[in-house]
């Protein structure tokens, strides 16, 4: 059955920062290609990734892929600073950056094309959201915008029948994106304070989180795990699997 079709595919190089809107990429058995392949460590806190929780302004920094996407290594990751410096993955003025902003120290970690852990990306191997889901998210907050990029999904679905929050009906459920690429969608995504960061200027909003909380029981968007790999493109249609 036809559900809906891809509108924005959204991949984060660097976790934490502001990912990009890709027309096309691969599904891995982890998720979008590349999605969290690179990371900061906070050394502060053993073991624990540097992330928008502990550094708001980390979502001010945009991370892409420059080049082709290869099976044996991954593009040059090109990193946007907020004053709209362009650098790269690895570059140490960028780490010493971070450090001094964050008052942290940070190591850096990367991983394969072919192996990115869970938890490096999210819960699950993909977040996705729908846009009836974010326009009556919008409604019930009271504000004129609610930008999508707050719930920092991989997947945004333009639904063809626009009822708010049906995604959270199909738990247990598999959908088709395109030809190859099944996906099996799992659960709610818990929120937190993450959403209250404004995806352009890193200003605070606690209220949004404090009305999924109220509102939604703390849920917005879901999460899926990944069965087929291929390749996914803008526009393709999602179907749900009976």
């Amino acid at each position: 059955m036809l559900i809906g079709h891809i509108q924005e595919i959204v991949r984060h190089p660097v976790k934490s920062f502001r990912g990009e809107s890709v027309q096309e990429t691969r599904i891995m058995e982890y998720g979008l290609y590349g999605d969290r392949s690179h990371a900061f460590l906070d050394e502060t806190r053993k073991g624990k990734f540097l992330t928008i929780t502990q550094f708001p302004d980390m979502v001010r920094y945009q991370a892409r892929f420059a080049g082709e996407e290869s099976m044996e290594k991954y593009p040059k990751v090109e990193i946007i600073t907020p004053e709209g410096k362009v650098t790269e993955w690895g570059d140490e003025e960028l780490t010493k950056e971070m450090e001094n902003k964050s008052k942290r120290s940070v190591s850096l970690v990367s991983y394969s094309p072919s192996n990115v852990p869970l938890g490096a990306i999210e819960e699950e191997h993909i977040q996705l959201v729908t846009d009836a889901s974010v326009d009556e998210m919008k409604e019930i907050w009271g504000r004129t915008e609610l930008d999508y990029r707050r719930f920092r999904p991989n997947l945004l679905i333009s639904l063809e029948k626009k009822i708010p929050f049906i995604e959270e009906g199909w738990f247990g459920k598999r959908i088709r994106i395109g030809n190859d690429v099944v996906i099996e969608l799992k659960r709610h995504c818990e929120r937190c304070m993450i959403i209250t960061i404004d995806p352009e200027h890193a200003e605070r909003d606690a209220t949004l989180l404090k009305t999924v909380v109220k509102e939604r029981n703390n849920h917005f968007g879901v999460y899926a795990s990944v069965i087929s790999t291929g390749k996914i493109h803008v526009g393709d249609e999602v179907l749900l699997l009976e």
